[in-house]
């Protein structure tokens, strides 16, 4: 195992707190989306909140928000535990920053392009380019590791 380069493991550090926000964002943005079309699942949030209504679990613009969100889950924690082990392997720092800046720029757009301003094929390419880098982490890792 190499020791970790300090400045490619600073840019890790920098870059995953900026996406760890991005993710705690989503959870707000769910909220928002619930009370602006006075949407709930539970009979409990209905009474406290009075809006009189039954719980609803389909709304298709509260979807969309909790969809993105656990896309985010499913992709980006993978990717921080692959590229702090990838980071282990002594990549070239050119490459560990790039990746790591490009992995959240495209997760950034990700949710952009899903929630804020649904759109494709912009959605899909972002999506890809984040599989492609943590799938290459991976790869890159199993085979040092190997």
């Amino acid at each position: 195992m190499v020791e970790i380069n300090s400045e490619a493991l600073q840019a890790f550090g920098f870059w995953s707190s900026i996406l760890v926000i991005k993710v705690l964002a989503m959870a707000p943005l769910t909220g928002r989306q619930r009370f602006r079309k006075n949407v709930f699942v539970t009979e409990e949030d209905v009474k406290a909140l009075g809006t009189g209504k039954e719980p609803k679990y389909n709304d298709p613009d509260v979807e969309r928000v909790r969809r993105a969100h656990r896309n985010d889950l499913e992709n980006v924690l993978p990717w921080f535990i692959i590229t702090y082990l990838w980071l282990s392997t002594g990549p070239s720092l050119w490459l560990a920053k790039m990746l790591i800046r490009t992995f959240v720029l495209a997760r950034i757009a990700h949710t952009i392009s899903y929630v804020i301003i649904p759109q494709q094929p912009t959605r899909a390419i972002v999506f890809f380019v984040g599989f492609i880098i943590t799938g290459y982490q991976a790869l890159s890792t199993l085979l040092y590791y190997s």
